[in-house]
């Protein structure tokens, strides 16, 4: 015999902040004109939606002092524009105006290696039943490097995040790795590398640890807030989370054998 006792969790909750998913990439083949921002709010544990950011003004300025007006896709906190101009090395300024207040942040373009081979391994992991994918890429030599490979289960709409940097492998060939024990023959695996900052890194190496520590509940306190690039001018204290990120990207669709 068993029996369950319902709880009922009151959690504290806090004023919604400003998310900045602000992910400019200039694809490798293509203009790179073509661009999306995407703006929501950050919402209560139990909540089951995420609410969009809606009628804020958005642009992105270059070097030269080119604006790029992002305009909103209906009410859908995604902000478009179709006119982007990317360059290899170029600054960008982002500026958001939200709830009369302004947010910015800046990120210079970072260049990426194409992708030379995709390797595939059918009996790894501790069971010697893993699916292993190693993508390899060329690290240029002399050049600090940072890296940041989006792998993407496109049936079952799954996302894995790395990162890498070139410290000890500076010059060589080198390779991204994905496993995955439930990867199946068939299955579509979308590999994107791109070349990163490294604050970007830093950034991004800080959330996977968070997010792979796997201590605590569900409620876990994590040890301190993550900040990204991005500040709130008018009241600093009322900080966006999220970053602003530009980036070449090459990208390979690889059919699991």
């Amino acid at each position: 015999m068993s029996c369950e006792d319902v709880i009922d969790v009151e959690l504290d909750s806090a004023e919604p902040k400003l998310v900045i998913d602000a992910s400019l990439r200039w694809l490798k083949g293509t203009d790179g004109k073509s661009q999306e921002i995407k703006l929501t709010l950050s919402a209560p544990y139990f909540d089951t939606s995420v609410p969009p950011a809606t009628g804020a003004q958005v642009t992105v300025t270059d070097a030269a002092n080119n604006i790029y007006n992002f305009t909103e896709f209906g009410n859908t906190g995604i902000y478009k524009n179709a006119n982007f101009l990317p360059v290899i090395g170029g600054e960008y300024k982002l500026n958001i105006v939200y709830e009369n207040e302004t947010y910015s942040g800046t990120e210079t373009m970072m260049s990426v290696v194409p992708i030379n081979r995709i390797e595939q391994k059918n009996d790894g992991g501790f069971s010697g039943e893993d699916i292993e994918i190693k993508v390899f890429y060329t690290d240029p030599a002399g050049i600090k490097n940072f890296y940041l490979f989006e792998f993407f289960v496109i049936n079952r709409d799954l996302l894995s995040v790395e990162v890498y940097d070139d410290e000890f492998t500076d010059g060589n060939e080198i390779f991204g790795f994905y496993s995955d024990e439930d990867l199946k023959a068939g299955e579509e695996l979308l590999i994107a590398i791109s070349g990163i900052s490294q604050r970007s890194y830093e950034f991004t190496n800080l959330l996977l640890q968070q997010y792979g520590d796997g201590s605590g509940g569900p409620f876990q306190t994590q040890p301190t807030t993550v900040r990204g690039n991005c500040i709130n001018e008018t009241n600093p204290e009322n900080f966006p989370l999220g970053y602003f990120r530009v980036t070449e990207t090459d990208v390979v669709t690889y059919i699991i054998e």
